[in-house]
């Protein structure tokens, strides 16, 4: 008996990618033309019938979305950002018909959670705080039409990318600490498998070779509380910074402590800047000098573009919001 065509043999006839094809599949209107032409070829000759659940999404709608986070739920329900994330896709919900799936893992051991998604549990999804590893999310965008919070490490024909400026954010932290006559800035840099964490790093980086200047240390943690206290304690190993440009306004806090134990006075002695301009940025003392990122928004418009492609249209491939600085007493 004949084996029946794949999407992957189709993509390979068609000379596009799988998303590509699953979203001809899947009724999309966010494909070129000529993709467009040259998947219904492939389709045409292979006599490719797609599986159930292609076949599921094509005709009817579950009216569910999932929010796809590759982190422990520690870091998950710590962290600021996520609680402001979460608000702003509940917020453009609010007005639709979805609902929304919160599916929060570091892994996906067995693939249950890329399975649940590629087998008709949800319309679309949305994937914020991925990392070089987790390889799962990719089978993901495989299946259903995704918006990526964040540039993804590597990014696919028809990817929809909500992200903020991080580049142009850490720059203009880095030129405050500058302008208060700073030269001995170093860096806590989120992990580097996370596009975010290396963009915010190169911010930095270009603000100090503008400046005729070298990093006076980089030192990376995970965006939690203790890696940015560790990294901090690393840093006064090697000497003494008059700065630090901290990637989370957590690890900032956490840098602050770990100076304050050494009797080190911020900003008196060393000046930091976080990033995020969340909650946490009122919790310290002094309060935090920080990168706002537009976190709500960012959520909001995550929502808005998936609805948008979900309904037929053809949103924006990528959105980029503004960072702004916040002074405030830690610089």
């Amino acid at each position: 008996m004949a084996t029946r065509a794949t999407i992957e043999e189709v993509a390979s006839t068609a000379g596009v990618s799988r998303s590509t094809v699953s979203r001809v599949v899947n009724g999309s209107t966010a494909v070129s033309p000529e993709a467009l032409d040259a998947v219904q070829r492939a389709i045409a000759e292979l006599n490719y019938v797609p599986n159930r659940a292609a076949r599921s999404l094509a005709s009817r709608q579950t009216h569910a979305i999932a929010l796809i986070v590759p982190e422990d739920t520690t870091t998950f329900f710590g962290d600021p950002f996520f609680a402001a994330i979460v608000a702003g896709i509940t917020g453009a919900l609010r007005g639709s018909d979805y609902l929304l799936n919160l599916l929060i893992a570091t892994d996906d051991p067995g693939d249950k959670m890329a399975s649940f998604v590629r087998n008709g549990g949800v319309d679309g999804a949305l994937i914020v705080s991925h990392h070089t590893s987790d390889a799962f999310v990719e089978r993901v965008a495989d299946a259903v039409p995704v918006v990526w919070g964040g540039r993804p490490m590597r990014p696919r024909d028809g990817d929809f990318v909500v992200d903020v400026d991080n580049v142009a954010g850490a720059r203009t932290a880095t030129q405050h600490l500058l302008s208060t006559g700073r030269r001995r800035i170093a860096t806590i840099t989120g992990p580097l498998s996370m596009v975010s964490s290396g963009d915010r790093l190169q911010g930095f980086r270009d603000a100090l070779t503008d400046a005729g200047l070298a990093p006076f240390a980089e030192e990376a943690g995970d965006y939690s509380e203790a890696s940015g206290a560790d990294a901090a304690r690393r840093i006064l190993a090697t000497g003494a910074p008059d700065a630090i440009f901290v990637a989370s306004d957590l690890m900032a806090r956490g840098a602050l402590t770990a100076l304050r134990a050494t009797g080190i006075r911020v900003p008196d002695d060393v000046a930091i800047v976080g990033y995020d301009d969340s909650s946490v940025a009122l919790t310290t003392d002094p309060q935090l000098t920080t990168v706002r990122q537009p976190m709500y928004a960012q959520g909001e418009a995550m929502a808005g573009v998936l609805l948008s492609s979900l309904a037929g249209e053809a949103p924006e491939s990528t959105t980029i919001l503004p960072t702004e600085l916040v002074v405030r007493g830690s610089a």
